[in-house]
């Protein structure tokens, strides 16, 4: 068959799986390495990324597992001079201590929680100087209250970690995560010029705008039927809701739908519209 002859497609190619404890280079400048924790919340993992050639910023070292961090140490080496983690869930930070003490390197986040413990707290605007890139930190609280992202502006690449995930939306459980401030991140992430977004969980997200207006049209979508659906109600408890809302649910997942529900109902209620407070009581509207 001659190569004019041949069949086309507009079918887009998928990506690559996602294969833990093997390094991909994702642009000159960032290579990812995946963790080998799957799972309903983690997707195929938690993704560990290095970024620069010379000098190296490893983002969310992930879990404290040795093969894992073998993985990252055998790839940046004796290059690695920052340990930056986006926040301090279980699954981002706790390889940050063995790292450090495998290559030396400087830990940096918003501050000391939840068992990690930086040489420096970073918050809005700081950056990291390297020889051949620079990142700016951005306070993103929403998902969790000490979360960051990082802009390479050498490549427009957010590193979003939990802020924007692939695959999926995001948890948030109160009292630490909290959906107005969350909404807030997104629009202020939004007002970035990117180019993409590297996640915590999944593939590379080359169409940021886009995934930016589908989280929050996603979000204020979901607030109005949880509104909807407590005003027909007239009175209900959480578990009510969500059993009316998220139909054939995955019951591993109901109690993750239960502290989504209430972040959008804690929100609802400061801006006057339902009455309520606590996960398990009772919520009205007018």
């Amino acid at each position: 068959m001659r190569a004019a002859d041949a069949i086309t497609t507009d079918e887009p190619v998928p990506p690559p799986p996602l294969v833990p404890g093997v390094a991909r280079a994702l642009s000159p400048l960032v290579r990812r390495i995946v963790a080998p924790n799957p799972g309903k919340m983690t997707g195929a993992g938690t993704n560990t990324y290095l970024v620069g050639i010379d000098e190296i910023a490893v983002i969310d070292p992930g879990p404290d597992d040795a093969s894992h961090l073998d993985a990252v140490t055998g790839c940046g080496g004796d290059r690695i001079r920052w340990i930056v983690c986006t926040h301090t869930h279980p699954d981002h930070a706790p390889g940050a201590a063995a790292l450090k003490e495998a290559t030396g390197a400087e830990v940096l986040a918003f501050g000391n929680r939840d068992g990690l413990k930086v040489d420096k707290r970073i918050g809005q605007g700081h950056k990291i100087e390297a020889t051949e890139f620079r990142l700016t930190a951005h306070h993103t609280p929403g998902h969790a209250s000490n979360h960051l992202c990082f802009f390479l502006e050498e490549e427009r690449m957010l590193f979003s970690g939990d802020h924007v995930m692939d695959g999926s939306t995001v948890v948030i459980s109160p009292p630490d995560g909290d959906m107005a401030a969350y909404l807030d991140s997104l629009a202020k992430v939004r007002q970035l010029r990117l180019r993409s977004i590297a996640p915590g969980h999944g593939h590379l997200i080359d169409d940021p705008k886009a995934r930016l207006d589908w989280y929050i049209e996603h979000r204020l979508e979901r607030e109005q039927q949880v509104l909807d659906t407590l005003t027909a109600a007239g009175t209900a408890k959480i578990a009510q809701l969500v059993a009316s809302i998220y139909l054939d649910l995955d019951p591993e997942l109901v109690p993750v739908a239960e502290r989504t529900v209430h972040a959008h109902l804690l929100k609802l209620a400061a801006e006057g519209k339902v009455t309520g407070k606590t996960a398990k009581g009772a919520w009205s509207a007018p």
